[in-house]
């Protein structure tokens, strides 16, 4: 069995933006945490390419949409590559292998009777490639998401029967662990109570799509076409690539993480084709608000996109995934603060995790020959083991619902404990006293045991980070030893040799 986790296939309309990091940096931490768990993880990410929005862009550049496709896929690609997301498939839904699929499953609808021609009038948003429901001033009206007017169509498409899936579709979306977190589920029940219609899946005036089987001039519609990337690219490096091969090779998805504008195709439209074909429904959709910068929208107009690539080269790759898995809760809307940013960087990394770190080494390597003290045991109860085993459970059962913000904190709580602890015990005082040798000793490797386990609970959410930890410590992870096993308490072996400690994250600056 796979776990099979998805962020959504970015629109290739534009470069990554700091949304689009967001959810494949919480993705990235997901699938890590679940490979340290020894399940076998499929990671999917990629682009979605057909539209007339596409279409559109690439005109404007006086290109073909092939190659305004190609040239921005492929910096998503070299983008997550430099952001060190551990992704398994890449999916670009241009691709021969995405288009086989989405025929294969074309005629699996169709043979469930589920395919009909009809007339689509209507309001329609390019941008959110969507008709609008009965806007109220249909000649003025604007997407309230992309504040652009909307296009008056009506030609003749091919229709999918959603409306015969009305019952079902109430069914699986009552299931309280379809659709996370509960705001976005009492949405798409309300939505679904005013009854599912029929819905166009192809169209007769965008070129860039893929060209429905028999019909001359009409192409899938993108979002009929896009869905099935996440399906596709289970096998699409396979030479024997089909339909039936990503059935059999991890579907159905575990979790679709996407944000909540979308939500309406990934918990109504997507099961009910997929329900069509014959296949099996994604366990949960998972809505997560959207970011804001100092508690405004972000955009070009307003001139306060932050470009992740430049946060990227100014601060690192960790102090990013930080903030934004620690200061949002996953679900609800985030907000990047500049100050707050630099803040809770410089202290929960630098401060209580990189400082505890950096002055017990320098400690143990000054008192104890270059090692890690033997661990003498002189006290009938280690509070610092308790707090650590307490902090590892409540750690795995947050990560395990998604609320990676409360496994962060755990993971700081108990730095802040361990700092606690030291401070407390003052082993730079009891070292003066020859007789307190054996206390200070089982203090220290207290402490260092203890970061050792923090370090191992930043594997999946600051990789980069956790490795700095382990090699301080003198590289105590063992990779062939299961990852959970390893956070049980006292595994620090004594004499393990210190090198020399270099600060593991420096303090940011605020400009």
């Amino acid at each position: 069995m796979s776990f099979v986790i998805t962020t959504p296939l970015y629109y290739v309309n534009d470069k990554p933006h700091l949304g689009s990091v967001y959810t494949t940096l919480i993705c990235d931490a997901i699938a890590r945490y679940k490979r340290l768990l020894g399940e076998d993880v499929i990671f999917i990410t990629g682009v979605d390419e057909h539209g007339l929005k596409i279409q559109r862009t690439a005109n404007e550049k006086g290109i073909e949409p092939k190659s305004h496709c190609d040239e921005i896929s492929e910096i998503f690609n070299i983008n997550w590559k430099n952001w060190d997301i551990s992704f398994d498939k890449f999916i670009r839904t241009s691709s021969k292998n995405h288009e086989l699929v989405v025929n294969e499953f074309y005629e699996r609808v169709k043979a469930s009777d589920d395919i009909y021609m009809g007339v689509q009038k209507g309001w329609y948003c390019v941008g959110c490639e969507e008709f609008k429901d009965n806007p109220s001033n249909s000649s003025t009206y604007k997407c309230p998401i992309h504040q652009k007017n909307l296009e008056w169509k009506n030609e003749e498409n091919l229709f999918f029967k959603l409306s015969k899936y009305q019952k079902k579709i109430e069914k699986i979306i009552n299931e309280p662990s379809f659709i996370e977190p509960i705001e976005r589920r009492n949405e798409i029940l309300n939505f679904v109570s005013k009854g599912l219609k029929d819905f166009s899946i192809s169209r007769t005036n965008v070129s860039w799509g893929i060209p429905v089987p028999g019909y001359d001039n009409h192409t899938f519609y993108v979002w009929f076409d896009a869905l099935l990337g996440y399906v596709s690219a289970i096998s699409s490096d396979k030479a024997d690539h089909s339909l039936e091969k990503s059935i059999n090779g991890g579907w159905p998805a575990d979790i679709h993480l996407i944000g909540k504008d979308i939500l309406r195709f990934h918990a109504v439209y997507w099961p009910a084709m997929l329900i069509s074909a014959g296949m099996k429904v994604p366990k949960k959709v998972f809505g997560h608000g959207f970011l804001t910068r100092e508690g405004q929208k972000m955009g070009k107009s307003l001139g306060n996109v932050l470009d992740p690539n430049l946060l990227l080269s100014k601060y690192g790759n960790d102090p990013v995934r930080w903030y934004l898995i620690k200061d949002i809760s996953l679900g609800n809307d985030g907000d990047f603060q500049d100050r707050r940013f630099v803040d809770i960087i410089n202290n929960d990394l630098a401060n209580t995790i990189g400082n505890l770190l950096n002055r017990t080494s320098s400690m143990s390597r000054k008192w104890f020959d270059n090692k890690v003290p033997n661990n003498e045991k002189i006290s009938k109860e280690n509070k610092l083991e308790f707090l650590a085993s307490a902090s590892v459970e409540n750690y795995i059962n947050k990560f395990n619902i998604y609320k990676l913000d409360q496994a962060a904190n755990e993971v700081l709580s108990l730095a802040i404990n361990t700092n606690l602890y030291l401070n407390e015990r003052q082993p730079w005082l009891l070292i003066k006293e020859s007789d307190k040798l054996p206390a200070v000793k089982e203090i220290i490797y207290n402490v260092l045991e203890s970061t050792r386990i923090i370090g191992l609970l930043l594997q999946p959410l600051l990789p980069e980070l956790s490795s700095k930890i382990n090699l301080q410590l003198g590289s105590t992870y063992q990779k062939d030893v299961p990852w959970k096993q390893q956070l049980q308490w006292g595994q620090l072996i004594g004499d393990t040799k210190l090198p020399k400690p270099t600060p593991i994250i420096n303090k940011l600056e605020y400009e």
